[in-house]
């Protein structure tokens, strides 16, 4: 069983920055992305940013210069950089993982931007 685990989320006023990290555990054999995604409340969950197991980097517009995802391949684990944070960055962030050729995603961490 694979799990991913979000952790780092929490409140900031604007303009400032948190990081966000997830872990992938289990019977791992590869993982060939991980995104982030989030969801504000009212909206649906949007696509984030992601990172291929090679390392190429995506990202939304509305975070383009302001975020940054990178990978540990040795931990397993997925970070997104926020900086210049705003009020509507606010949501809860998910993790997900293509890992072993499966989707997985993680519960979750809240992300409170403060005006």
């Amino acid at each position: 069983q694979v799990q991913l685990v979000e952790s780092g989320g929490g409140l900031v006023q604007a303009g400032g920055s948190l990081r966000l990290s997830c872990a992938a555990s289990g019977s791992i054999a590869s993982i060939s992305a991980m995104d982030w995604y989030r969801q504000a409340p009212g909206k649906q969950r949007e696509w984030v940013a992601g990172i291929t197991g090679g390392g190429s980097t995506s990202y939304v517009d509305s975070v383009k210069g302001r975020f940054t995802i990178s990978m540990d391949n040795t931990k397993r684990t997925v970070y997104l950089q926020m900086n210049s944070l705003k009020p509507e960055d606010t949501a809860v962030y998910y993790c997900r993982g293509t890992v072993n050729l499966r989707p997985y995603w993680g519960r979750g961490t809240q992300v409170t931007v403060s005006s």
